[in-house]
C-alpha cells in the first residue's frame, strides 16, 4: 500500500479544522486552546497506528468528536475526551498523566471508557466485565456512555474493512446492547442508524432488498404526502404560526422487524411512512396548540381510536414527547402523523443531550430521565451477580415501552411493558416485594402474576410469612425485582448449604467415613452435582438425605471416580483457548468438510442450510455450533462470548439435505394438501419430516419440516408451492427449539 505522507497529514489538519468549525457555536474562552492540545496529543500517541482499512488512526477520533458535537450536540469536555478515547488503552499514556494534563473529571470519563486488560475467570466474559465498568461511570457522568455510542457508531459506520467474524461480534453486542441504550437515552437518529449498520452486516441481502424497494416507492410516496398535507397546510397557514411538515420512511430496520413478526412481505407494510408536522411555538402553548394540530388532521382524515398516542401528557422514560395518531387517507390507506413543538423534535433527535438546553424550562420530561437514571445507579450499587448477570438485567431495564400506574394515593409510576403487581410490589419497596402475597388492583383482588395495564390502580397485599420463590423470576421483568429476588434466593440458598454441611458432615462421622477430597469428588460424581456448595445446598433442603449418603458408603467404589463436570468444562475452556490462539480466527471452518476434524453441529434454533450466512460458536459442551448470522439468539450469544466466533462457510457438495421449516397458508380446497405434497415428494422428490395442517372457516395454515440441499433448493420449492390454486403465503420459519 503506497502512503502519500503530506497528503494525509494535509487530510488530518483540514478534518481536525472541520471539527473546530461544528464546535464554534458552543466554544468558550479556553476551550479552543484545550481541545488543540487533546488533538495533539492523540495525533502524537497514535502517529505509527493505523485503522484495518490503511487509513491513519487518528482519523477515528477525530469523528468520534465530530458525532459528539453535531449528532448528539456535546460540549467541550466530550470533544477532549473523545479525541483521547483510546489512548490510555492503546498507548503507553496512563491516567496519571491525562489528570495531570486535563483534570480529574475528563480523567475518569476516559477511565470509563477505557477496556479492562487481564484475564477473566471462566464462565464470564470480558465484554460483560467492559460494559459493566463503563456503565459504573454512568452513575457520574452520564458523557460516558454518549461518547461511547458515538465512538460505537463510527465503528459501524467503517465496519466493512474488518474481517467477517469480527463484523458478526460487533454488530451484533450493537443491537443486543449499544441499540436499545442509545433508544433508552432518547439518541433517535443514533439508535435507527445502528439498528440498520446491524442489518446491513449481518443479513445484507434483505437489508439491500428492503432498501432498494424503498428506493422505488419513494416518487409515488412523496407525490402521496404533497397531496396528503395540502388541506392540513391551508388551515395551518390559517393559525398564522411557523411549522414544518417531512415526511419520512420508516428506517429499514424497523420495516424488516414488522415483516419478521408479522409474517407479511414488504407490500403489506402499510405504514411506511409517518407525516411529521413540528409546530414552531413557546413552550407555554406547544400542548394546546398540539392538540388544535390534531383536531385539525381529523376534521379531514378519519382517526383509528385504538392507535391514538399521548407522549405529551406523559413521556416517555428517555424524555421523548410527541402525539401520534393513525388515519386513514382518501385512498384506503392508513397514515401515521406525528404532531410535536421544535422542542419536543430536539429532544426526540439528540436525546439526553438536549436536554441541557431546555433544563430550566422543562421538568418533566428530564424528570423522567433522572429516575431512570436513578434506577440504574440503584441496581449498580446493589448488583453483587456476575457481569453476564448484570447485562442482561440491565438490559431489561432498556426496553422501550412502559406502563403508566398509580399508587392507591394517585402517585404515577412508571414500570416497564409487561411488568405485573410483584414488579410494582418491588418498586415500592424490597420488603414489599419480598413478602407481597397478591393485589387488589382497581380495587379487584388479583395473583402476584397479574400483568398491569395502563392507569392501574394497585394496593399491594402482604403476609410476613411471604418468602421469594425461584418462579418469581419466569414472571416479573423490572431489574429491580429481578435484582432483588435473586439476592433473597441466594442468601436462602448459603443458609440452606449451611445447614447441609453440618448435616453431611455429622452423617460422615456417624459412619467413620473422612471427607477427603477424593471421597467428596465421588460424592458429587455420584449425586451428579458440580461443585460442593450444591451438594451441601442438596443436603439442606432434603433433595440428598441421610439414607442416599449411607446408602452410596456401602456402594462406594474402590477406585477414584474423576469428576465429570469439572472435567466437562475443562474441556471447553480448552476448545475456547485453541479457537483464539493467534491464526486461529484465520481458519474457516467448512461445514460439511470438517466434520472428523472438528466436532460440530448444525443448531436447532435457526436450521442453517447450505447458501445461508453462518458462523460456528463454541459452546460449553457440545463442541461447535453452526448459526445462521440472522439467527435469533445470535446477538445475545455474540455480545456474550464474541471471542468464541469460528469462522465458517458451506463446501460446494450437495449430496447431503439438511432439516427445515416452511409455514403455507392458503384458502380451503378438496385435494389442495395432495397438490402440494406431489409438488415436495413428486416433482421436487424432496423428503418430508413432519407436516402439520390446521383448516378453520375455510383458511387452511400449516408447518411443514422437510429435507432441501441448499438455499436455492429451497427458493425453488417455495416458488413452486405459491404456484398451487388456494395457496396465498409460503415462507420460511426458524425451528421453535
Amino acid at each position: 500500500m503506497v502512503i502519500d505522507t503530506e497528503q494525509e497529514k494535509k487530510e488530518i489538519i483540514s478534518r481536525y479544522r472541520r471539527l473546530l468549525r461544528k464546535a464554534k457555536p458552543i466554544l468558550k474562552d479556553e476551550d479552543a486552546k484545550l481541545i488543540k492540545k487533546a488533538f495533539t496529543l492523540s495525533l502524537d500517541a497514535h502517529k505509527d497506528m493505523r485503522r484495518k482499512s490503511g487509513e491513519p488512526f487518528i482519523f477515528h477520533p477525530l469523528a468520534v468528536a465530530e458525532i459528539c458535537v453535531e449528532e448528539i450536540g456535546l460540549g467541550t469536555t466530550s470533544i477532549i475526551a473523545a479525541l483521547m478515547h483510546d489512548v490510555v488503552e492503546d498507548t503507553d499514556i496512563e491516567l496519571i498523566d491525562i489528570e495531570r494534563m486535563f483534570g480529574k473529571k475528563i480523567a475518569k470519563i476516559i477511565d470509563g471508557l477505557t477496556k479492562i486488560r487481564g484475564v477473566f475467570e471462566y464462565g464470564t466474559s470480558q465484554q460483560a466485565e467492559n460494559f459493566r465498568k463503563m456503565l459504573f461511570t454512568l452513575s457520574e457522568d452520564v458523557r460516558v456512555i454518549l461518547i461511547k455510542l458515538a465512538d460505537r457508531l463510527h465503528n459501524m459506520r467503517t465496519l466493512d474493512s474488518m474481517p467477517r467474524q469480527k463484523q458478526l461480534k460487533v454488530a451484533n453486542e450493537t443491537i443486543y446492547l449499544y441499540a436499545p441504550l442509545a433508544h433508552r437515552l432518547g439518541l433517535n437518529a443514533i439508535k435507527t442508524e445502528l439498528e440498520d449498520l446491524y442489518l446491513r452486516f449481518t443479513d445484507r441481502p434483505i437489508y439491500q432488498s428492503i432498501a432498494q424497494q424503498i428506493d422505488a416507492t419513494r416518487f409515488a410516496r412523496n407525490k402521496f404526502i404533497k397531496q396528503f398535507v395540502v388541506p392540513i397546510k391551508e388551515e395551518l397557514d390559517k393559525l398564522s404560526i411557523e411549522y414544518d411538515i417531512k415526511g419520512r420512511p420508516k428506517s429499514i430496520h424497523s420495516i424488516w422487524n414488522k415483516m419478521r413478526k408479522q409474517n407479511i412481505p414488504f407490500e403489506e407494510v402499510y405504514d411506511l411512512f409517518a407525516i411529521r408536522i413540528i409546530l414552531d411555538t413557546t413552550m407555554e402553548h406547544e400542548k394546546a396548540l398540539c392538540w388544535q394540530v390534531y383536531s385539525i388532521v381529523t376534521d379531514y382524515y378519519t382517526p383509528n381510536p385504538d392507535r391514538l398516542r399521548d407522549w405529551i401528557s406523559t413521556p416517555k422514560a428517555n424524555g421523548y414527547e410527541s402525539l401520534h395518531t393513525t388515519v386513514m387517507a382518501k385512498n384506503g390507506q392508513w397514515v401515521e402523523v406525528q404532531i410535536r413543538s421544535k422542542r419536543m423534535d430536539e429532544i426526540a433527535e439528540k436525546g439526553y443531550a438536549a436536554h441541557w438546553k431546555y433544563k430550566d424550562t422543562n421538568t418533566t420530561a428530564e424528570s423522567n430521565l433522572e429516575k431512570w437514571l436513578a434506577r440504574v445507579r440503584d441496581l449498580l450499587e446493589q448488583n453483587n451477580h456476575s457481569a453476564l448477570d448484570f447485562v442482561d438485567d440491565f438490559r431489561g431495564n432498556l426496553f422501550s415501552d412502559e406502563v403508566f400506574v398509580f399508587t392507591p394515593k394517585g402517585e404515577l409510576k412508571t414500570l416497564p411493558y409487561g411488568a405485573t403487581a410483584l414488579d410494582f410490589a418491588f418498586e415500592i419497596h424490597t420488603q414489599v416485594g419480598s413478602k407481597c402475597i397478591g393485589a387488589k388492583v382497581n380495587n379487584k383482588l388479583v395473583p402476584i402474576n397479574y400483568v398491569l395495564k395502563n392507569g392501574d390502580q394497585i394496593e399491594i397485599l402482604t403476609s410476613a410469612k411471604q418468602r421469594p420463590h425461584e418462579d418469581w423470576l419466569r414472571f416479573v421483568v423490572s431489574s429491580k425485582a429481578k435484582s432483588r429476588i435473586k439476592d433473597e434466593l441466594k442468601e436462602d440458598k448459603r443458609k440452606s448449604a449451611e445447614e447441609g454441611k453440618e448435616i453431611l458432615l455429622r452423617k460422615l462421622r456417624q459412619l467413620k467415613e473422612e471427607p477427603t477430597q477424593q471421597f467428596m469428588e465421588q460424592l458429587r460424581e455420584h449425586f451428579k452435582v458440580p461443585a460442593n456448595f450444591e451438594l451441601y445446598y442438596r443436603v439442606g433442603r432434603g433433595f440428598i438425605t441421610a439414607a442416599d449418603i449411607k446408602k452410596f458408603i456401602e456402594n462406594k467404589p474402590s477406585s477414584p471416580i474423576k469428576s465429570r463436570p469439572n472435567l466437562q468444562v475443562a474441556d471447553a475452556k480448552t476448545v475456547e483457548q485453541e479457537i483464539t490462539k493467534k491464526g486461529r480466527y484465520d481458519d474457516i471452518l467448512l461445514v460439511g468438510e470438517d466434520m472428523d476434524v472438528v466436532d460440530y453441529k448444525l443448531a436447532k434454533c435457526c436450521t442453517p442450510i447450505p447458501g445461508d450466512d453462518v458462523f460456528g460458536f463454541v459452546t460449553v459442551s457440545e463442541g461447535i455450533k453452526i448459526h445462521r448470522t440472522n439467527c435469533p439468539n445470535a446477538p445475545e450469544l455474540l455480545s456474550h462470548h464474541g471471542n468464541r466466533v469460528v469462522k465458517a462457510k458451506w463446501t460446494s457438495q450437495h449430496e447431503v439435505a439438511f432439516l427445515t421449516g416452511l409455514k403455507i397458508r392458503g384458502t380451503d380446497r378438496v385435494g389442495l394438501i395432495n397438490d402440494v405434497s406431489k409438488i415436495i415428494s413428486e416433482e421436487l422428490k424432496v423428503n418430508m419430516s413432519s407436516m402439520s395442517i390446521h383448516t378453520d372457516s375455510g383458511i387452511f395454515e400449516g408447518e411443514i419440516m422437510l429435507y432441501v440441499n441448499d438455499t436455492r433448493h429451497l427458493e425453488q420449492l417455495i416458488e413452486k408451492l405459491r404456484s398451487v390454486e388456494g395457496v396465498v403465503k409460503v415462507s420460511r420459519f426458524d425451528s421453535k427449539e
